[in-house]
Parts: C-alpha cells; sequence; structure tokens
C-alpha cells in the first residue's frame, strides 16, 4: 500500500531544525510541528512548495536570507529612551537593571513609538549611556542566514472542517532562537552584583541531605538528553557525570569504560547503576574536582548548571580535567529548584539561559567548537502526571563544547 503524499487536504507532523551561527557558536533549534493544517495553517509559499506531494520520512532543507520568513534587519529598529523610560518590575515582582545584551519584553519600555505595555516579545539593551539606553527592537535572528530543515511524520487526510484557529509554524519555531547569542560579539552583562546569589543560601548538603528520588524531566525530555549524550559517547569512554544524581541519562547502547557520579547525596549515587565511581562533594563550597588532569573524555552534567554559584571556576576545573578534544556538555530544562537556584537564571528567557552558559565557556578560556541545541513541542507523554494540564514535553535545551588542544 502505497503512504499517502502531502496535499492541501492534508494533517501532517514535521519536525522542523534551524541551524545559524554566531561569532563564537553554532546553533540549532528544534520545534515538533503536530497536525499541521496544510490548507488553513500559514507557511512561506517556498516551503509550502518543497513540502508539497512528500511522504513520511521525507526530508527538506532549504537556505533563508534575512527577510524571507522574518523582518529583515533595520537599523531604524535601534532605538533610544531614556533610563527612567524603563518599568523595571518584572512580571515576577523581581526589580531588573537593564544590562548591555539583555532582553527585556518590548512593553517595558514607556512611551516608545509604536510598542504597547503588553508587548510580551523580546528587546535587547545594547548601550547603557549615562541616563539614556539604545535598545534593539529588532527580532534576535534578524541579519542571520538560516538553513532550515524538516523531516516528515505522519501524513493522513484531514477530517472534516469545523472552524479552528490558524497556526504560524515558523513564528513558533523562532520565538526564542537567537536569544542565546551576543549582540554583534559584545560581551552580556550577566555577570551583575547579586546574580549568583540564592534564596536560599544554607550549605547545599542541607537541602540535599535526604535522597530526591524524582524525575526532574518527564520521560520524552529523559529520551532527548540520552539522545544528546549519545552524539558524543562511545564504547570505554571514561565519563563524569558532574552535580549527579540517582540517574544519569545515559544511552543503554553505550557500553563506557569509567562513569565517575559527583554529587551531593550518597544514598542517590549508590542507587545510580551506570556509576562505576562516586564522590560526594559541594561544588558551590570547593570547586576543585579531585582528579587529575586529562583524565576524562566527556563530563556531563544535567539539569544542574543553574545551582552553580561560581561557574567560571567549575568551568575551569573541568578544562583541567578533561583531555585534549573532550567534550564538556551542559543540558537542562525549565524547572529547577527555586530557592536554590541563582537569581539571574530566574531573570533569564528560557533561550537566554543558553546565552549564559555559552558566556561561562567563552570567558573560561579554555573551550572551542560551541554548540547550543534546543527541542520544544514534542508531546507530553500520557502517563506523566502534569498531563493533559501540560500537554507539551519538557523543553531541552544543551550548550557544549571541545576542550582546545594542548
Amino acid at each position: 500500500m502505497e503512504m499517502m503524499r502531502i496535499n492541501s487536504e492534508s494533517m501532517v507532523d514535521m519536525i522542523f531544525h534551524l541551524k545559524w551561527k554566531s561569532e563564537f557558536a553554532r546553533h540549532t533549534d528544534g520545534y515538533q510541528a503536530s497536525r499541521i493544517n496544510v490548507w488553513r495553517d500559514f507557511f512561506p509559499p517556498h516551503l509550502l512548495d518543497k513540502i508539497m506531494d512528500r511522504q513520511a520520512g521525507a526530508r527538506i532543507e532549504i537556505r533563508l536570507k534575512d527577510g524571507d520568513i522574518l523582518p529583515p534587519f533595520d537599523k531604524q529598529s535601534l532605538v533610544q529612551v531614556k533610563r527612567d523610560r524603563f518599568e523595571q518590575k518584572l512580571a515576577t515582582k523581581a526589580i531588573a537593571t537593564p544590562g548591555v545584551g539583555r532582553f527585556y519584553p518590548k512593553g517595558m519600555l514607556k512611551d516608545a513609538i509604536g510598542v504597547f505595555s503588553a508587548n510580551l516579545q523580546p528587546c535587547r539593551c545594547v548601550e547603557i549611556n549615562n541616563g539614556n539606553m539604545t535598545v534593539d527592537l529588532n527580532h534576535p535572528l534578524s541579519g542571520k542566514d538560516l538553513v532550515l530543515s524538516a523531516v516528515v511524520g505522519k501524513v493522513e487526510a484531514k477530517s472534516i472542517e469545523r472552524g479552528g484557529a490558524s497556526v504560524d509554524w515558523m513564528e513558533l519555531l523562532t520565538s526564542g532562537p537567537g536569544m542565546q547569542a551576543r549582540w554583534q560579539g559584545s560581551q552580556s552583562d550577566y555577570f551583575s552584583p547579586g546574580a549568583f546569589t540564592r534564596d536560599d543560601e544554607t550549605p547545599d548538603a542541607l537541602f540535599y541531605g535526604k535522597p530526591r528520588y524524582v524525575q526532574h524531566i518527564d520521560t520524552t525530555a529523559i529520551e532527548m538528553v540520552k539522545n544528546t549524550y549519545g552524539r558524543f559517547l562511545t564504547d570505554d569512554m571514561q565519563v563524569l557525570d558532574l552535580m549527579s544524581s540517582w540517574q544519569s541519562h545515559l544511552p543503554e547502547n553505550v557500553n563506557l569504560g569509567r562513569v565517575v557520579g559527583l554529587g551531593l547525596n550518597e544514598s542517590e549515587l549508590r542507587k545510580n547503576s551506570r556509576l562505576t565511581e562516586s564522590v560526594v562533594q559541594d561544588l558551590n563550597l570547593n570547586y576543585k574536582l579531585p582528579f587529575a588532569p586529562n583524565s576524562f573524555d566527556a563530563v556531563i552534567c544535567s539539569v544542574s548548571v543553574e545551582y552553580l554559584v561560581d561557574p567560571l571556576a567549575v568551568f575551569s576545573e573541568v578544562g583541567r580535567i578533561l583531555r585534549p578534544d573532550g567534550y564538556f556538555i551542559l543540558i537542562f530544562s525549565n524547572r529547577w529548584f527555586p530557592t536554590k537556584a541563582i537569581n539571574i537564571w530566574k531573570e533569564l528567557h528560557e533561550f537566554e539561559r543558553m546565552g549564559l552558559v555559552l558566556e561561562y565557556f567563552i570567558r573560561s578560556g579554555v573551550f572551542e567548537n560551541l554548540q547550543t541545541y534546543s527541542i520544544r513541542g514534542l508531546p507530553r507523554p500520557h502517563d506523566d502526571k502534569y498531563f493533559p494540564d501540560i500537554w507539551y514535553s519538557d523543553p531541552i535545551y544543551a550548550v557544549w563544547g571541545q576542550k582546545k588542544p594542548s
């Protein structure tokens, strides 16, 4: 039986990936689009032409120039405003002090021409000069050359049309990407006073004193973590699981030679069946890693980077114990223990957090071949405790780099 081909009456599942480059890194941002209504939903005409008559499994790739799916970069969208016209109270009731390179909702700009207070689209502070701010109102991806790829999933005939809204899938895909890059190569101001303090400054050993055998992300997201680590890990590698717990989210089909877990709770580490060794250590009290230089082929860190109060020191130590060309891979989502996460993390947009972690890599000075990856829109498992209140799987964000050769 021949597989169904896409036509104007089809409902289609597709996974999109957007690839682009910034000065210091390469970036890939993914989104799973489920039940695309080919007739009703919005696609750029050149993309729609590409997908018509395709079957499940087909792969598509097109190069996009500035202005193809987003408004082109416009110098007129670099506007100067008085600093006192910046509304400092965030939706979280925290007080925001504008920082160069940082993003804020456009609605925080009082009296800016064409900007309304309810506008949540991001704008970027690119300069602060005495009492004035220069703000970039362009889309974060404006001016970038983009490569859009898509893989066709299920294709089926549309049922009877009974109204419904049109979905702009390109708007969903591009909502967030771009925010992880520096503005024109300039350092972003993530290191303001108080950025690395936390609501709960008591020793972490007290907070993690009792084992917490909980899933921090849903099972679909865990599979994405495993897939990401699987891109780098091969049989017989020596791996350090930094800030480890009772699960390491390592791919099952890789037979690693040595897996050391460094974490805060001995009971959790003992329960982790992938570990060959374990070390109990609080990196926020002692960032020195108890390993010889060039000891590991890879270091991984799952959903924990947001708790580091001296990340640059830890990144430097990871560089010391990694072998040349070894990978440091950090993966996180949008869930954490609020009282233990650093304050800057809670202020940032989800995509901006990748920019913060990239900044750690760049400022440490020991890594190269930096990349970021994101995937959103995957369906949440039906047996997950948050389904159906939350339809989508926890998003996954990853940042990695290789140790520079000696």
